[in-house]
């Protein structure tokens, strides 16, 4: 039997199922403080058609109602007590890793040891997902894939499977091997199986590839059938170097060029590795939002977050007009959530009455449950909520989700990943707060 007290997990990781123990109540706080704690989160608000049930498992969460939770392979599973006492069993699936998806995600753990030591000590860092993506293999739940099943008769999302995932987002934040464990391996298999994949990869590399020569001529006109599809290259292709004996053309400046060259291989690494993901077909006739034609000042931004020379940085910082530091602040936003999270950082916008009336009620919910002590006063400005007596706020964005902001030198700086709940924003935002004062 596992045990969580709000700041340890443990657990058997040999065995196929992990069982927590039902936590205490968590009024005040939010559920996630990781990143990845907070993608889960993600999954659950972007899918679910009934904000209210999301209301409503939070509410149950934070009260304590969700029992024991059972985590195996594909499925997640509690009771949740309503209100009145009433007990529901609450499922929520997650596709299991297939056996080519295990043996991709083995092939690239296994070539960058910081992949494995992050793991060990509890941490999934945003390159080992990205990296994983780039091989095909999607470790983090997303929009759709949380299917939840609960004997109340909701078809969708209800307030039991609500509260079940955000009573698992606070498990996750501390051990992400639960993750593995719902995609089909526990933390000891995992492990096992990384070491059994090192031991075979030098051999694996030293039998040859293609075709030989003379056997391809002696077919003649035979043409044989087409080739299965090769694997993705394990790092963007290295533009050629434009450092020449001879002085570049007026107006031409070689490590821009290169830079440009190196990002372009970069995304054009990605594009392959999502079309050469499972289910990509499916997903791209599926997929309702486009993202926007980039803006020069947009873009500027989105080249800066690919950390490049001091002297290109400079010129993005001096074209995009927003100077060295707040391209940098800038930057930050960009790898919190792309062109939306800029939006939040560049945009100070009047909430209409109908959205106002939706954040004031989301506010007042967020802390429903809480002591008097623990809710916040804010302060309000348009779509900014600032905490009185405190260099932390909340932005509200167009699509009605929250962003953590803090203070940094005299400048508001993004602290975190947006949020459907205003406390998990406001969470993170104090948890960047503390970090920063720490350092």
């Amino acid at each position: 039997m596992s045990r969580y007290d709000g700041d340890a997990v443990g657990g058997e990781a040999a065995g196929p199922e992990r069982t927590f123990a039902a936590p205490p109540p968590a009024r005040g706080r939010g559920f996630a403080r990781t990143w990845w704690g907070r993608a889960w989160l993600t999954a659950l608000e972007d899918t679910a058609l009934d904000g209210r049930q999301l209301k409503a498992g939070r509410r149950l969460a934070r009260a304590g109602a969700v029992g024991a939770v059972s985590v195996r392979p594909g499925r997640i599973t509690a009771v949740v007590q309503d209100r009145d006492r009433t007990a529901h069993r609450a499922d929520v699936l997650l596709q299991e890793l297939s056996g080519e998806q295990w043996d991709r995600f083995l092939g690239m753990a296994v070539e960058r040891a910081g992949h494995v030591a992050a793991l060990l000590d509890r941490e999934m860092p945003p390159h080992l997902v990205e990296d994983a993506e780039s091989a095909g293999v999607e470790l983090l739940p997303g929009l759709g894939d949380l299917e939840p099943e609960c004997d109340c008769g909701t078809w969708d999302h209800c307030g039991h499977t609500a509260a079940l995932c955000y009573q698992v987002a606070l498990l996750l934040d501390q051990d992400p091997f639960v993750l593995f464990l719902l995609r089909g391996r526990g933390e000891r298999a995992l492990l096992d199986a990384l070491r059994s994949h090192a031991g075979t990869r030098t051999e694996k590399r030293s039998r040859p590839e293609g075709v030989d020569a003379a056997e391809a001529f002696a077919v003649g006109g035979i043409r044989p059938g087409l080739p299965a599809a090769p694997p993705l290259p394990v790092a963007p292709g290295v533009p050629p170097s434009l450092d020449t004996d001879g002085p570049p053309p007026a107006g031409i400046d070689p490590s821009a060029l290169e830079f440009l060259a190196a990002r372009t291989s970069a995304q054009a690494r990605h594009l392959l590795a999502e079309a050469l993901r499972d289910g990509h077909e499916r997903q791209s006739h599926e997929r309702q939002s486009v993202e926007p034609e980039p803006t020069v000042a947009r873009d500027a931004v989105r080249l800066a977050a690919g950390d490049p020379a001091r002297a290109v940085a400079d010129r993005l910082a001096t074209g995009s007009g927003r100077g060295r530091e707040g391209l940098a602040v800038a930057v930050r936003a960009w790898r919190q959530g792309g062109t939306a999270a800029l939006a939040v950082l560049d945009e100070e916008w009047t909430v209409d009455a109908e959205a106002l009336a939706r954040a004031r009620g989301a506010l007042e919910s967020a802390w429903a449950e809480g002591d008097e002590d623990e809710r916040p006063v804010f302060r309000a400005r348009a779509n900014r909520w600032t905490v009185v007596g405190a260099p932390v706020q909340l932005r509200l964005g167009r699509d009605g989700r929250w962003w953590p902001y803090r203070k940094e030198r005299g400048r508001w700086v993004p602290a975190g990943g947006a949020a459907q709940d205003p406390a998990t924003a406001l969470a993170s935002a104090r948890a960047e707060l503390r970090s920063g004062r720490r350092a």
